[in-house]
């Protein structure tokens, strides 16, 4: 019997297409914040909490991993527009109640769109479905808690049991949730970061010995360039607009590397600037290189190779002193770039080499330069590769470890770096587990687990049995959206901790459970008093988090409390696990003393957290540290990917709308882009519409063809876009389906969302 498919909702209900903007925020995202608060919120409290959001005194956005300024933060709204539109979705009035769960079944919730399935509001009961269900019904937290403990407890093998974690959880819950996991005896802790910065992790842990950027905000300001590849900041990291601005004022330059021309690398509009909104923005980038899609590795090797033509003519143009006393490698990356063939490089990366020679014009006159990147780069099969090939650059620059330059991979989720050092991660190291270990004295598994692909993989195959998810929507963010419906629906319990209605709470195991939690912006009262937590932004910043807003519902737990009743029924019969877990729900204090004894960087963690503006973790690549294998920073030898299409065939790569942060859509729109309410689109270059007879708006189906098995995405409008011949673009999640489960990362497992190969089947009218 064929399982049964998981398919978006078409929203193309009334599809409309205008010209795609040529600037960003300014009144419009005013409009559109207060629009939000208006539809969304009860007023009174939309303005206590937008004054408190990413404030001092106040509570970490739920949205991006943006930092905050240190000092000078403006006390108005130092927030963007899709912050905003987060905490509506965190704080709206509409509440999803056991009576909303009554009325409608799973299949009827299936049926809903993703845009009206999210705004059914804040659910406010624990929310069981037993097997063979049609409806979830209202439970109370101690049978919760039970039934997770029952199918824990049943498994033969604690690796039969995934426990998954989105970027928004706090310090001090995803540390909890980690201990967790690992008393119970596995390791298998999959996150968002796997699927997608974790070849940014890969990569610098390699060559630089720490997994993360090194600037701050002031280096942003600061830089003489800042180059901006495979990254969307004015609908993905908004408040990153204004250090862009900040730079070009001071005057940086700015070089845009990506496939679509994006209206926030054009031209910024500051909302806090009065002169600015009347009388027009800022101009950003100065030389915009509209780069196929995975034509990123064979531009870096172009730009590289005309600069070391210069050093061999003039001199002057590599760092000698930095590259001799800080790096390893430099005479094999040399003997590699001689040996390139230049003008395959040209044709690859779809760049003329007169852009190129402008690129390198520019990057020879900044001394200090930043390069920034985001999933453009990490979502592709080489994408550890084109990261060293970005630090290959910047170190033949010695734009490393000093002021105003270095590398800035811009993450997503607001605490999803947070996570990753507080051990969220399925593989590690032996230093954390043994200090793990001695600070619980419990027995701490040390073998490795599932990433976020592999764990969909065995649940497929029946390897893995209960699905606990802390945040997200993870049906709806992983690929090959039916193979990972099919794992989920084999578990015994699929669990999921959430805020709002998601499309995972309808791809179920043979029982589930919804568990309501605590939003960012809500007070955390518990037995010891008002309680704040931590996260840690994109700049190794960790700061407090303290809600405002009082809880939509009494039967609304914190993610602590959540894991903390959990391992109190789980463990309740074990005499190998002894953990206080009630001590640690009363008062996070004590999480934080734990957090001290097992992680570096954390010492006098509670009095540092309270310091206004938190405290930076160390990082040694900013004191040019290289914590490597080799002790220095090392050049890598990184070979040009092949990007063959045959006739018919199109390079897809999946981006988010304007009006959606991650899987949560905020509305139907695409402002920058000229959409209005439709999702179900595909950006495509005009001529080659042409060529093939299509015209605006036309439909089509979209195949996937690997390894002998076709994946399809059906009813899909076409827009013309300025995008590069042959290349294609679509929402995500929705063409989510077309991405094979094993068409990822050789080393990561991050799955290559933005290079799928696929045809176009033209749907007749």
């Amino acid at each position: 019997m064929k399982s049964k498919k998981e398919r978006f909702p078409n929203t193309n209900t009334n599809l409309k297409i205008d010209a795609a903007s040529k600037t960003s925020v300014g009144f419009p995202a005013i409009l559109g914040s207060v629009e939000h608060m208006r539809k969304y919120m009860d007023m009174p409290d939309a303005l206590k909490a937008s004054l408190k959001m990413n404030q001092q005194s106040g509570f970490d956005c739920a949205g991006c991993a943006w930092p905050d300024p240190d000092d000078d933060r403006s006390s108005i709204g130092e927030y963007c527009e899709n912050g905003i539109k987060a905490l509506a979705e965190e704080a709206t009035v509409a509440k999803a109640d056991p009576d909303f769960f009554a009325k409608y079944s799973i299949d009827e919730l299936g049926a809903m769109t993703e845009f009206k399935l999210g705004k059914a509001g804040r659910i406010t009961h624990p929310m069981l479905l037993e097997k063979g269900g049609t409806h979830y019904k209202e439970t109370s937290w101690e049978r919760a808690f039970e039934v997770i403990a029952e199918e824990l407890n049943g498994l033969s093998s604690p690796n039969e049991a995934v426990f998954y974690t989105s970027g928004r959880t706090s310090n001090e819950a995803a540390f909890m949730y980690g201990l967790l996991a690992r008393a119970y005896g596995t390791n298998n802790l999959p996150d968002c970061s796997n699927m997608c910065h974790e070849t940014s992790g890969a990569a610098l842990s390699e060559v630089l010995g720490i997994g993360k950027g090194s600037v701050s905000l002031e280096d942003l300001h600061n830089a003489d360039l800042i180059i901006v590849m495979g990254q969307n900041p004015g609908t993905n990291h908004p408040r990153m607009l204004t250090a862009l601005e900040n730079c070009k004022l001071n005057g940086g330059k700015i070089i845009s590397v990506n496939p679509l021309k994006e209206a926030g690398l054009i031209k910024y509009t500051n909302p806090q600037k009065p002169m600015r909104l009347l009388f027009g923005g800022v101009d950003l980038t100065d030389l915009y290189l509209h780069v196929k899609i995975n034509g990123d590795m064979a531009l870096l090797k172009a730009i590289i190779y005309l600069l070391l033509q210069r050093e061999e003519a003039d001199g002057g143009v590599f760092d000698h002193h930095f590259i001799r006393e800080y790096t390893v490698g430099y005479e094999d990356l040399i003997e590699s770039i001689k040996k390139i063939d230049f003008q395959r490089c040209i044709k690859d990366s779809g760049i003329s080499e007169l852009e190129i020679v402008k690129a390198v014009d520019m990057i020879c006159a900044g001394k200090n330069m930043i390069i920034c990147w985001a999933m453009g780069i990490t979502q592709h099969a080489n994408g550890v590769e084109t990261i060293r090939e970005i630090v290959n650059l910047l170190l033949l620059r010695g734009s490393i470890g000093k002021k105003a330059a270095g590398v800035c991979p811009v993450r997503g989720h607001s605490n999803v770096q947070g996570d990753r050092t507080m051990g969220i991660w399925e593989k590690m190291g032996e230093s954390f587990l043994s200090n793990l270990e001695k600070a619980f004295q419990t027995d701490i598994p040390r073998e490795e687990g599932y990433a976020t692909v592999p764990a969909i993989k065995a649940m497929h195959a029946g390897k893995a049995k209960v699905f606990i998810g802390m945040g997200g929507n993870f049906v709806s963010a992983v690929p090959d959206t039916d193979y990972c419906a099919e794992g989920l629906r084999r578990c015994n319990l699929t669990v999921h901790i959430s805020t709002k209605p998601n499309r995972s709470h309808i791809v179920h195991g043979k029982r589930a459970l919804i568990l309501p939690v605590l939003g960012r912006s809500e007070i955390d009262m518990q037995e010891s008093g008002y309680q704040f937590v931590s996260t840690e932004n994109s700049m190794g910043v960790v700061q407090n988090s303290k809600g405002v807003l009082a809880p939509k519902s009494e039967h609304q737990l914190s993610e602590v409390a959540v894991v903390c009743g959990i391992g109190n029924a789980l463990f309740a019969n074990s005499d190998k696990v002894n953990i206080d877990w009630d001590s640690y729900r009363s008062n996070y204090d004590n999480i934080r003393d734990k957090i001290e004894e097992v992680i570096p960087g954390f010492e006098n963690y509670n009095e540092r957290v309270r310091e206004k503006s938190g405290f930076y973790l160390p990082n040694g690549v900013k004191e040019r540290n290289f914590k490597t294998s080799e002790g220095k920073a090392i050049f890598t030898v990184n070979d040009l990917p092949v990007n063959h299409l045959a006739d018919g065939e199109f390079q897809l790569g999946t981006v988010r709308a304007h009006d959606q942060y991650n899987t949560t859509l905020y509305g139907l729109d695409d402002r920058y882009r000229g959409i209005k309410n439709g999702r179900n689109i595909i950006f495509m270059n005009k001529a080659d519409m042409k060529y093939i007879g299509l015209r605006a708006k036309d439909r089509v189906n979209v195949h996937s063809d690997y390894n002998g098995e076709r994946r399809s995405i059906y009813d899909f409008m076409i827009v013309p876009y300025d995008i590069p011949s042959r290349n294609l673009m679509a929402y995500f999640p929705e063409a989510n389906p077309l991405v094979p489960i094993d068409h990822a990362h050789k080393i990561t497992h991050t799955p290559v969302s933005k290079n799928i190969i696929v045809t176009l089947e033209i749907i007749q009218n």
